[in-house]
Order: structure tokens, then sequence, then C-alpha cells
């Protein structure tokens, strides 16, 4: 029998390897740290989910019915250790060990299609059939080459615990997506007066309408992708207003949700309504602990936090096998198969608005659907990468709107129909 390997336990990998469990495969799990959840473990202590807790679970495994309707980082920790620990995946799982490289088996066929080997970090060697990367995207952190002409306190966001981590009497985040915003709020909520520098409009969106969290709303799922868009911005314009009501956001710079970044958060809202944040433009330059900014106004900051993202590595992989477009890896597949490479998976490198632990267990099933029909020919190699780059267009995006994921969901689906009956 075929032997699998899924790199990382955390949220998107022990959803992998109880999908592949489930269906029977032989796997081998390796989680570099002690424990299951990944950034769920580290991450600052006022996160909490943007997506409800009844939409965001495993499936058949719901969150618990007494935590609130956005759980906390600690309630979501706990619930990925209780989903490892109920499916027995902590004794399958190898912990503390880390995969150094992982390697195409030779081949006269293309790359990856005799399998992948696996070089552990004990020295170990193991080879596979295929290899399930669920290694997550947000722990290589990306700062600016401005960074390094500061000279006070700073932090990434990726670094960042809570507001003891800051020190002087004002801090900058810089960066204003969700953890950007909801560093800035947590500054303000224990009385240090925070800047944020945004650059570019964006919409803001609340957690909830009429009390309800958005995606439970129940009568929003009648209406088109398009028209959703279009009453979600209608009803933040009753309940938020525009961005000329906060003094210094700059407009939005498109027209709908789906064309640019949308931040679901109303506390920064709050809180600069409330005098404990100002938003400021761009940063032309740092000199020591003082920062210029764009419109020719400068402010010394103690602390700077750094929310400016995470890149989407591999070190485990030969860069020259990872065709990149915008610093991220090409996809097909809903965002699950590399560009050129056969039998190499990603779970989790896409990241669809709205819940996210739900859509781990969906791109697996789609990889199971690829692994039977591999198996299924006599060299137990089907051509799938090769097949889905003639049909499919390459894509490099890992926020992308929840309608363009499950239009290529659907597409990947058909095809695998096909290329299954015209093998039948």
């Amino acid at each position: 029998m075929t032997r699998y390997c899924v790199i990382g336990a955390g949220a998107a990998g022990i959803s992998a390897l109880q999908q592949l469990r489930e269906a029977g495969h032989q796997v081998d799990c390796y989680e570099k740290t002690d424990r299951v959840g990944g950034h769920w473990n580290t991450d600052y202590d006022a996160l909490h989910l943007i997506t409800s807790r009844d939409m965001t679970g495993y499936e058949g495994f719901p969150m618990p019915a007494d935590y609130p309707n956005f759980p906390s980082r600690d309630q979501v920790r706990d619930y990925l250790h209780g989903y490892a620990a109920h499916h027995g995946h902590d004794d399958v799982i190898r912990f503390g060990t880390a995969v150094v490289s992982v390697v195409p088996i030779a081949t006269d066929g293309p790359v990856g299609s005799a399998g992948w080997t696996v070089r552990l970090d004990n020295g170990e060697i193991h080879d596979y059939d295929g290899v399930l990367v669920a290694n997550g995207h947000l722990w290589d952190r990306k700062t600016p080459a401005l960074a390094e002409h500061y000279t006070g306190r700073q932090l990434h966001s990726g670094e960042y615990r809570n507001t003891g981590d800051i020190e002087g009497g004002r801090v900058l985040v810089v960066g204003a997506g969700n953890s950007g915003c909801d560093l800035a709020a947590d500054a303000a909520a224990h009385r240090i007066p925070a800047d944020i520098v945004i650059r570019e409009g964006m919409y803001f969106q609340p957690k909830a309408y009429f009390g309800v969290p958005r995606q439970q709303i129940p009568w929003m799922g009648q209406f088109a992708p398009d028209e959703q868009d279009l009453i979600a911005r209608l009803l933040a314009r009753v309940t938020i207003g525009r961005a000329g009501d906060y003094p210094g956001m700059p407009e939005p710079a498109y027209r709908t949700l789906a064309e640019g970044r949308t931040v679901v958060n109303d506390l920064l809202l709050y809180w600069i309504q409330h005098g404990r944040i100002r938003v400021v433009p761009g940063i032309d330059r740092i000199e020591g602990t003082t920062v210029h900014f764009t419109d020719g106004t400068a402010r010394d900051y103690p602390t700077i936090l750094w929310a400016t993202g995470f890149r989407a590595s591999l070190p485990f992989l030969d860069d020259a096998l990872i065709e990149r477009r915008n610093d991220t890896p090409l996809r097909y597949a809903a965002g699950i198969v590399p560009k050129g490479l056969e039998k190499l998976y990603y779970i989790g490198l896409t990241a669809p608005r709205g819940p996210q632990i739900p859509v781990y267990g969906v791109q697996t099933r789609i990889v199971l659907r690829m692994i039977e029909l591999h198996e299924a020919e006599p060299e137990r190699f089907a051509g799938i990468a090769a097949y889905l780059g003639e049909l499919q267009e390459p894509d490099d995006r890992i926020d992308i709107v929840r309608a363009a994921w499950d239009a290529q969901r659907a597409d990947t689906t058909r095809l695998l129909d096909a290329m299954r009956a015209a093998r039948v």
C-alpha cells in the first residue's frame, strides 16, 4: 500500500490527516513544534475569530455551544487540541520533528510523478507517493526596509502578545489589515494612544448585523454574490458611515468589497471616534525614533508594531521547483496543485474570505479524488497537474473572494469527473 505525508499539524494539517486516515490511507504527519494548532498557540492575546463559531468548525465536530459567537484565541486553540485528541491524532503525529527537504524521486516522467523523498531533521529519509503541504502561510514575517532605520522597540504582529510589549506612551501600528486593526484597538482599549498607518482606503465590515454574525443572516443566502456584496456595503453605510466620518481615513479606491481589501473590524472605528486612535498616511522615512510621513508631518514613537504580513514560504522545497508570481506560489485546483508538480498538494495556502477551518477538509477531499485517480493507473500516475495546467489558469492569490474560490473548486470537480469518466 502507498503512503502519504502531511507536513504540519496546524488547523490545516490535522484536517488533512483526519481525511486521509478516514479514507484508509497510511499517512505520516510531521510537526516541528510540540503541539497541534500552529499559530493559534502563539497569536496575540486579544485575537478573536472574525467568523462565527457555528460556521467555522470542522465537519462533524462543531465548536462547543457555550463558546461565544466569536471565540477567542485560547478557545480556538483548545478546540483544535480537542479535535486532534478526539481523533487520536496525538498518537500519530511526530512532534518535534521538522521536515528539512522534499525532493522529487528521480524519474523520466514529470516532476513528482514517481513520488517524493522527505528528509527529516533527525536524518531519517522516507519516500512517499504524495505529500500534502500544510506548513501555513502566517509564520515567515515580512517587514519593510524602513524598519532598519528605526532605533526604538519594534515587533512584528507575529511576535506581539499584548500591550506589555509596548514601551513608552505611544505606539505606531504599520499595516491596516485585520491584525493591524486588532493591535491598534488593543492599545487603545488599554489607554495607550495609537497611530495607525493607512495608505489606501478600504471597506470596513462589522462582525454582526442585527445582532447576528454576518455569515448566519438567514436571508442573505438567497442573493447572488454580487448582490450580497451590494447589500453588505449598504448595511455598512447605514451602521458605519463613510470613510470621511473618520478623521484621516482615505476613501476606498474600488467600488465593491470583492475588488479590494475588506477589513472585518469595527473596534478600530470606535476608538478613532473616541480619539484614542489616529489615522496617519504612509511613511516617507524613519530617523531614529522619529517617523516622517508622506504629508510632511513627523512624530516620535517609542514602539512600532509592524502588521505588514507574511511570506508564503516553503523552506523544504527547492526554489527552482516553485513557480511564483507576486512572490506567491502559482497553483491550480482552488489553490491545491502547484504549477508543474505532480503528487504535491497545498492545504491551506489559499484563504477564501469567510470561515477558514472548513476549507481544509474541502481541499483534502479534492486531493483524495486526485489520489484515487493516480492509484487507479497501472503506473500509479495520472498526470493530474499537467491536465489541470492545460485547462485552468494558475492563481497566485491567497486572499480570494469566496465566490471566486467556489467557482475554481466547482471547475476542478468537473474536470476530475471528466478525467475519471474518460478512463472508465
